[in-house]
C-alpha cells in the first residue's frame, strides 16, 4: 500500500476506534439505566397479577366499589410510562449500533478501495506501539457485530411485551439479563486497551 493510503487507513482506523470507546460508555450507562426500569415492570406484572386475584369486595375495602378499577388503571400507567422509558433507551442502543456500523463501514470501506496495493506482510505487521490491520478490523467487526445483534435481541423483547399479557412482563427482568454478554464486552475492552497507545500516536 502507498504510504498517503497507509496513513490515511491508520487514521480511519484511529477514529473508528474513538467512536467505538465513546459509544462503549453510551451503551454501557443505557444499560445500567435500564436495570431498574425492567426490574420495576416485572414489579408491576406481579402487583396487577395479585390486584386480578383478590376479590376486594370480600373484604373491608368493599366500601370502595371503585377502588379495584382505579388500582387497575394507576398500574396500567405506570406500566405505559415505564415502557416509555425503556423505549428511550432503546432508541439510545439504536444511536451507538448506527454509529458503531457507520464507522466501522467507512473503514472497511477505504480498506477494500486500497487493497489491491495493500501487501500481506503490511497487513500484518506489528510494532510495540501499533497492533496489526489486520487485528484491527477483526476487532473493529467484532464490535460492530455484539452491538447490531445486542441491539436486535433486547428491542424485539421489548416489543414483546404488553401491558395484557402479565406473564411476559414477569419474566422481562431474567429474559433481559440473560442476553448480557460479559465475554463479549470484556473483548471490546481488551481490543480499546490493545489500540490505546496506537490512538495517542497520532
Amino acid at each position: 500500500m502507498s504510504q498517503p493510503a497507509l496513513l490515511l487507513l491508520q487514521q480511519e482506523l484511529r477514529k473508528c476506534f474513538q467512536s467505538v470507546q465513546v459509544n462503549k460508555e453510551v451503551w454501557r450507562s443505557a444499560l445500567v439505566e435500564c436495570s431498574p426500569l425492567i426490574s420495576s415492570l416485572g414489579n408491576l406484572a406481579e402487583q396487577l397479577r395479585a390486584l386480578k386475584s383478590v376479590d376486594l369486595a370480600s373484604t373491608p375495602l368493599c366500601h370502595f366499589p371503585d377502588l379495584q378499577p382505579r388500582l387497575q388503571h394507576k398500574l396500567a400507567q405506570a406500566v405505559d410510562t415505564v415502557l416509555g422509558k425503556l423505549s428511550e433507551k432503546i432508541e439510545t442502543l439504536q444511536g451507538v449500533r448506527d454509529s458503531t456500523s457507520k464507522q466501522v463501514f467507512a473503514v472497511f470501506q477505504l480498506y477494500e478501495q486500497n487493497a489491491d496495493s495493500l501487501d500481506l506482510h503490511t497487513c500484518v505487521a506489528r510494532s510495540a506501539t501499533s497492533p496489526s490491520i489486520a487485528d484491527m478490523l477483526e476487532w473493529l467487526q467484532d464490535a460492530e457485530c455484539y452491538y447490531r445483534v445486542q441491539y436486535i435481541q433486547r428491542k424485539n423483547l421489548l416489543w414483546t411485551l404488553k401491558p395484557d399479557d402479565l406473564t411476559l412482563m414477569e419474566a422481562a427482568p431474567k429474559r433481559w439479563a440473560s442476553l448480557d454478554s460479559p465475554d463479549k464486552e470484556e473483548r471490546i475492552s481488551d481490543a480499546l486497551f490493545q489500540v490505546s497507545f496506537f490512538m495517542e500516536s497520532e
